[in-house]
């Protein structure tokens, strides 16, 4: 695989990105910057995310399907470059900055070559500020994030754990006057102390994909969005709805679920995130 490389220089560089402190001088360009007017979310986290973690990057990202949105993430393996397969499934623009230059024997990680490639042939591009051969090393992925944050109107936090890198990327998206979102998590899961305390430093709760399209400023069309979550809610989400014909407490609702107080939790967690569910003053009730 060889990457067919452009070189920007001064106003070939997104203006976004000229106007971060330490902009880059020039960027290594592998395929296609997005179509103008697109609006870039970068959406970081765990490289060791749980299964609730991968579950929220693909049904969040889902429901951007059909808006003008690039996915913004740094290829590491976990949430970032789940969050690029997520965006290619979805039709999305993918926009990805590895912590290396970009060259096949350079690439880090070089488990996400495949995926790179996948990313500039759906139309998306691959960035870098370091030279085609530079290897990666400690210090290049904090300046990388800086590029993730920088291109972003507002980066969306997605598992992480409370001294984490992930955590780099909100602070700079804040020190540049990006919208932090972070998705909560359980209070018993070590990789949701992170986005839980930032939620509580004031970033942006977001439990379902409107969230993340009201953030970005975009208008939403309900009823079709709502008809399409029905229609790939899984058997058991489907049988928790039919629960919801009337507002239920979350213990009576876990009673009527019949499921282990544990997976119930799980399952109304994930159903939030989804906006098949939302819980309003004591009460759970169908988004529908």
């Amino acid at each position: 695989m060889k990457f067919k490389l452009k070189i920007l220089q001064g106003k070939d560089i997104p203006e976004i990105l000229r106007e971060i402190p330490q902009p880059p001088e020039k960027l290594y360009l592998a395929g296609e910057l997005p179509p103008e007017g697109t609006v870039c979310l970068a959406v970081v986290g765990s490289r060791k995310c749980t299964t609730y973690g991968k579950d929220a990057v693909k049904k969040l990202i889902n429901g951007l399907r059909g808006y003008p949105i690039a996915i913004v993430s740094g290829l590491a393996v976990g949430i970032d470059s789940l969050s690029h397969e997520a965006a290619l499934d979805a039709g999305l623009c993918a926009v990805a900055f590895p912590g290396s230059g970009i060259s096949e024997e350079a690439f880090f990680p070089p488990t996400s070559l495949k995926l790179a490639q996948k990313i500039i042939e759906s139309g998306g591009c691959i960035l870098s500020e370091f030279e085609p051969d530079f290897k990666a090393a400690y210090y290049t992925f904090p300046m990388r994030n800086r590029l993730v944050a920088g291109l972003s109107k507002a980066a969306l936090i997605i598992e992480a754990q409370e001294k984490s890198g992930t955590l780099i990327t909100a602070r700079m998206a804040l020190d540049y006057n990006r919208e932090v979102l972070a998705v909560p998590g359980t209070i018993n899961s070590l990789y949701s102390k992170g986005t839980n305390k930032l939620i509580r430093n004031g970033a942006t709760p977001i439990t379902c994909s409107d969230d993340i399209l009201e953030a970005l400023g975009f208008k939403i069309d309900n009823a079709s969005k709502q008809e399409s979550l029905f229609e790939d809610a899984r058997p058991e989400e489907k049988a928790v709805l039919k629960l919801l014909a009337e507002p239920n407490s979350r213990d009576d609702l876990i009673r009527l679920m019949k499921m282990p107080i544990a997976e119930a939790n799980a399952l109304l967690s994930v159903m939030e995130i989804k906006g098949l569910i939302r819980e309003e003053m004591g009460e759970i009730r169908a988004s529908f």
